[in-house]
């Protein structure tokens, strides 16, 4: 069995970019361990979901702890950095924003975790981040490069395949199927990679109600209202029943899709 290191950029992304690889991962026996680069502090919270007192950054720590359970993995590490808000905003430039880390100094400290979990495969993003968040580009420098200091050779981009799911988005907008669409993607983000580039197709069908429950258990960002929990079933496992992985080192185009990311 191997250990299966996801390095994700704040609480949520776990369960919406990789959730059902790491529940099927789990099932098969194979130990599951989740990174935060951070506490996701500056994420959008309603009016009144927050307890007296309580931080965003407390509750989605702990709504962090209820998602791993759910996909089963076996750890879960924060490595202290501040989240860093969207592209060109003031959090960029605040003390301890991940974004304006030194990779470096940020890869040894993810090394360390992966020296000790005894990591085989580690999960980072692809080079945009997926969309062109600077946490997310962020955790693709470092995990890359802390990949390289702790000898993990199996490294994984987690993506998006932008042209298929332009094809699934506009065939769910044509039959009114996209849920909340305030919380859907913005036409003009540059979502994911294109399908030649990529390598690793995880059917995770299967796995969608986990996926789904994973992502309930971040209330304070996903509201049954959100776009992720207002479309139907159907239109979920269209658009989210299959995982997207970069399989670095693999020369693409590929003849064949990979279907796992443990080889």
């Amino acid at each position: 069995m191997a250990t299966v290191v996801f390095f994700h950029a704040h609480p949520d992304d776990e369960s919406i970019a990789t959730g059902g690889t790491m529940a099927q991962l789990a099932s098969e026996g194979h130990r599951i361990v989740l990174v935060l680069a951070t506490m996701g502090e500056h994420g959008e919270v309603d009016e009144g979901v927050l307890g007296p007192g309580e931080s965003l950054g407390s509750r989605r720590v702990q709504e962090t702890k209820a998602s791993a359970e759910i996909l089963g993995a076996g750890a879960v590490h924060f490595l202290g950095y501040v989240d860093s808000g969207m592209m060109g905003t003031p959090e960029n430039d605040l003390p301890g924003s991940f974004w304006g880390a030194d990779v470096e100094e940020a890869a040894t400290k993810l090394a360390a975790i992966l020296r000790d979990e005894g990591a085989d495969v580690l999960t980072v993003y692809d080079s945009n981040g997926n969309y062109g968040h600077p946490d997310h580009i962020q955790v693709h420098r470092v995990g890359v490069r802390a990949a390289e200091l702790a000898g993990v050779t199996e490294v994984y981009e987690s993506t998006v395949n932008k042209d298929e799911m332009e094809r699934t988005f506009a065939e769910l907008a044509e039959r009114g199927d996209l849920g909340d669409l305030d919380d859907a993607p913005d036409e003009e983000m540059e979502l994911g990679m294109p399908e030649a580039t990529l390598t690793t197709r995880v059917d995770v069908t299967r796995w969608v109600e986990t996926k789904r429950a994973s992502m309930r258990a971040h209330a304070s960002q996903i509201s049954e209202q959100s776009f992720f929990l207002s479309m139907s079933d159907e239109a979920f496992i269209a658009a989210f029943g299959t995982e997207w992985y970069i399989h670095r080192g693999v020369p693409t185009p590929v003849a064949e899709w990979e279907t796992t990311i443990v080889p």
